[in-house]
């Protein structure tokens, strides 16, 4: 059976998933997805990684599309997913409509689970965050890192402290089970990417790379991005 292998953000599995019946049942091509860190992916797509179909930022896509890696003319918006705080299901929700509210939930956690603060877009992000609320070396000890936002939302949810927090991108949030998605980052702090798919220049099957994007983009899908966090 042919294969369609991608190379993606964490913030885009979700939906991929949600659409992988309908596609693999249409095309009869399997998906061999690898989802990660987006700054993780675009390094294996440079080192040589066998890639059909690329979803990275849009930021990210549009430097690949300018070095040649993906093709310009393939390169589709799949929609804007922002930053936000999840807690464990179950756990109430604490109040982080503006940047003194986060502040103040942050440091009455006892656990912050967050992605890699160097190749994943909202662990960048969130480590700026807890820089700006300036509280950075003040829960330094209870920071907990994975490799990316998926992988942290599964460990909020096995986690045993008794007040633990999470953030990443909502996608990643609202489609790991045992987590809730508390809101996005508020004012100030908040952050919205575009996330993008383009077709390696090097795919073998950029055909139903094509197909696959038409699915993930196109007006049938809409409710199931806005269900999985695309704004």
């Amino acid at each position: 059976m042919k294969k369609l292998g991608i190379l993606s953000g964490g913030a885009a599995q979700g939906l991929v998933e949600a659409l992988r019946p309908t596609f693999e049942a249409a095309t009869g091509c399997t998906i061999e997805g690898t989802f990660g860190a987006v700054g993780a992916m675009r390094a294996r797509l440079l080192g040589g990684a066998p890639a059909d179909l690329v979803i990275l930022t849009r930021a990210l896509i549009d430097d690949l599309a300018r070095d040649g890696h993906v093709a310009a003319a393939t390169v589709a918006d799949l929609g804007t997913v922002e930053t936000a705080i999840a807690v464990r299901r179950g756990d109430a929700p604490p109040p982080v409509g503006d940047a003194p509210a986060l502040r103040a939930a942050l440091l009455d956690s006892d656990a912050i689970h967050f992605p890699d603060p160097e190749q994943a877009t909202a662990g960048i992000h969130f480590d700026k965050v807890l820089r700006q609320l300036g509280i950075r070396d003040e829960v330094a000890a209870r920071l907990k890192t994975a490799p990316n936002g998926a992988t942290a939302m599964r460990e909020l949810a096995a986690s045993t402290s008794r007040r633990p927090i999470g953030c990443t991108q909502a996608t990643e949030i609202l489609s790991t089970p045992g987590i809730a998605l508390v809101g996005p980052l508020p004012p100030g702090c908040a952050l919205a990417t575009v996330y993008t798919a383009a077709t390696a220049t090097k795919a073998e099957a950029p055909a139903e790379a094509a197909q696959l994007v038409t699915m993930l983009t196109n007006a049938t899908s809409r409710e199931s991005r806005r269900r999985l966090g695309f704004v």
